[in-house]
Parts: C-alpha cells; structure tokens; sequence
C-alpha cells in the first residue's frame, strides 16, 4: 500500500508546520514555543488528551481507536530539539535566530508525527491507544531518559514504542533497519593531566604535560585496534585539548575531551576500563600524573527482533519491498531513543532524506518530500498493530 491518499492530500500543510519549526528553533530543553506548537496541533486534531511537560517540556498525545476490544497502546516518537549551529542556507523559512538550526531534522521528525496525528485522529480506524511522544534535548541532553524516568510507558499503558531518523544518501521513499544494535553507546570523557610546567627552553627541569598528552592520544587509538575484537564496532576520539598560552612556556597542566562509542555493552566497558588504564600509566611513564572523568552518555540503540519485523514489514507495504534494507549497517552516532528500546520492545528505522548535505551540517535541510513517506509509516504502525477484527 503506498503513501496515504488522505496523508498526500495535506503534506503542503505538513510542509508548512515543519518550516515554520525549521525557522524557529530550540534547544535541549527550552523548546518551550515548539512544545506549545504541538499541543495545540494535537488539540485542535481532537486528540483524547495531550499532556505537557513531561520529562520537563514533552508533550504526548493520545488517540484511542474507534473499537473499543482492545487494551494495547503502540507508542511513537519523535524529537523535537535544534542545534547549536550557524544556518548557511538562504532559505525562505531559514532559522531567525542566529547560531541556532534545525541541523538534524528534527523539525522534519516533529511535523511527520503530526501528520500522523492529525490522520489518526480523524480516522481511528484500529484498535487500541496511539501514543504520540515529543521529545525534547535528544541532542546530548538525555531527553528520552527523562520522559521514561517521568513516567512515559507506564502513564500511558505503551506496549511497544517505535522510532525513526531521517539519513541523507539514503533515497527518497526508502527505508533502512536491522535486529539488533543500529545506534551506538556514547560516552564523553575528559582527561587532565598534571605535569611540572617550566621554560620551553629548560624542558628537562619541567614535566611536560604537551608531550605526555602526545602520548596519551596515541595510546588511546589502541584500544580499538588491539583491546576489541575486529568485527566489533568501536569509536575513541580526542576532539578538543586545552594547554598554555605562551610560545615559550611548558603548561602545567593539559585538559582533553573527547568521545568513545560501541555497539555492545561488554565492548563499551572494555573501552572505559582501557583508557583509565593507558591514561594513568602513560602519564606515570613521564612523571605525570593524570585522571579521567567521564559524563553522562547514551546506551547502545538495540531494536528488539519481532518488532522489527513488523516495523520493516509495514513500510514494504508502503514503499515496495525492494525500497527496505532490513539489514543495514549501523551507525556509530547515538541516540537517546535507546534509552525508550530499553524500558519497551520496539524499533528504530531510518528513513530517506535523498540527496543532502550530511546530519549536523550547517548546510542541511530536511527534505520536504520525505514527509509522508514518515508520516504514512506512523498511521500504518498503528492500523496494522492494532486491527479491527470483523
């Protein structure tokens, strides 16, 4: 079955929800105007209920079906945060506020499951309860974790929760999904070194923290290459180092910060005893002393078997078989939506944003003519998982 007759008959309307986000957008948990923008979309739809401010600035919906058998409830999210990213695009709805944009296409993610709202709600042709989430701060803020630990699943009665992505390269009207792990874990570290800081020129009266930096970075790029298992998926990274000011000055102390990323819990702890490891003792090596801290990060995405399936086999329905990669590869980024996979059975499926710049680039933008592709995906989760029995 194809994209939704009634879906293609308002995406213009889709279109223009999506814009108007994309011009106006919010961070983490400040997504106060967005969140109002939903509710009252989900109100004036005739949604059963919609709730705010859950996980602080979430909204849900709710949409019971015209039958009344049934005590299920399929949940449905989408994200609804910006990032802090300078928009280079001229575009007609570009972002209004400077050094804020719709990077990752969340605006996209918001309006798709609106549509899907106001579909369901003029149809409620299942059986059961649609839940419709809108999640903020999944950028580094842990939005998902908040909505379940405020209650989410349990509120709401969900049985199963489902989540999508759009992927620049991947083709307009395609899906792509696999079992298992498809996101990465995520964790952030931060390591500071003390050494003796001194006179550049009299390097052998200080212990120079730059060059057991040095070391430190080189050490850390062996751990996924001989403390992991080649077929297993694993990310370190340093992306930011702090040390001195002057051209003629040994620092005494030097600050990294970077990221690791896995694809399996016994991978991700290996990685985290390893750099604590290598850390302390390359910086022992030199005289130094050194530590690491680690913040908050996600865990590993993992999409649970059967509903799977069920995810790739309705958007088959809707695209063709031939258009669902129900293995692809997977993506070492991160997404909170893990932590939602780890409370429900569920999944996640990437669908396609066609020929763009890449997710958080300053010049991407969500394609417009993906919108009910997504949208139609929503509806035909929740009719196909909650039939009507003649």
């Amino acid at each position: 079955m194809p994209v939704l007759d009634r879906i293609a008959a308002f995406a213009d309307e889709i279109t223009a929800w999506r814009q108007d986000l994309h011009a106006h957008p919010e961070l983490l948990y400040e997504v106060h105007r967005t969140a109002g923008f939903v509710a009252d979309k989900l109100r004036a739809f005739g949604c059963d209920e919609v709730a705010t401010g859950i996980g602080r600035t979430g909204v849900v919906g709710v949409i019971r079906g015209r039958a009344r058998g049934s005590n299920r409830a399929i949940g449905l999210r989408a994200d609804m945060d910006a990032l802090p990213i300078r928009e280079v695009r001229d575009l007609p709805y570009r972002s209004t506020v400077e050094g804020r944009m719709h990077a990752c296409g969340h605006d996209g993610h918001t309006a798709m499951l609106l549509g899907a709202a106001r579909y369901l709600a003029e149809t409620r042709d299942f059986d059961g309860t649609a839940v419709l989430i809108f999640q903020p701060a999944e950028e580094g803020g842990g939005g998902g974790e908040a909505m379940v630990r405020d209650g989410l699943m349990e509120r709401f009665g969900i049985d199963t929760v489902y989540g999508m992505h759009n992927i620049p390269g991947l083709a307009l009207g395609s899906f792509a999904i696999r079992p298992g792990p498809i996101m990465a874990s995520t964790d952030r570290f931060t390591i500071t070194i003390d050494g003796r800081g001194g006179h550049a020129a009299l390097p052998h009266l200080a212990i120079d923290s730059v060059l057991v930096a040095s070391h430190i970075i080189v050490a850390l790029q062996s751990i996924v290459s001989r403390s992991v298992d080649p077929l297993e998926g694993a990310v370190v990274s340093v992306c930011a180092m702090e040390a001195g000011e002057a051209f003629n000055v040994l620092p005494h102390r030097v600050t990294m910060r970077g990221t690791m990323r896995a694809l399996a819990k016994p991978v991700r702890a290996v990685m985290q005893e390893r750099i604590g490891v290598l850390v302390t003792h390359v910086a022992a090596g030199f005289g130094a002393t050194a530590r690491v801290d680690y913040s908050g990060g996600y865990p590993v995405t993992e999409n649970h078997p059967v509903e799977t399936a069920f995810m790739a086999d309705v958007a088959a329905g809707i695209v063709g078989e031939d258009r669902v990669d129900r293995d692809v590869a997977p993506m070492m980024a991160a997404e909170d939506f893990s932590y939602m996979l780890e409370n429900r059975p569920g999944a996640y499926i990437f669908l396609g944003n066609g020929d763009s710049a890449g997710l958080h680039h300053p010049d991407y933008d969500f394609c417009d003519a993906a919108a009910p592709y997504g949208a139609s995906l929503w509806a035909r989760l929740v009719e196909t998982g909650l039939p009507v029995r003649g």
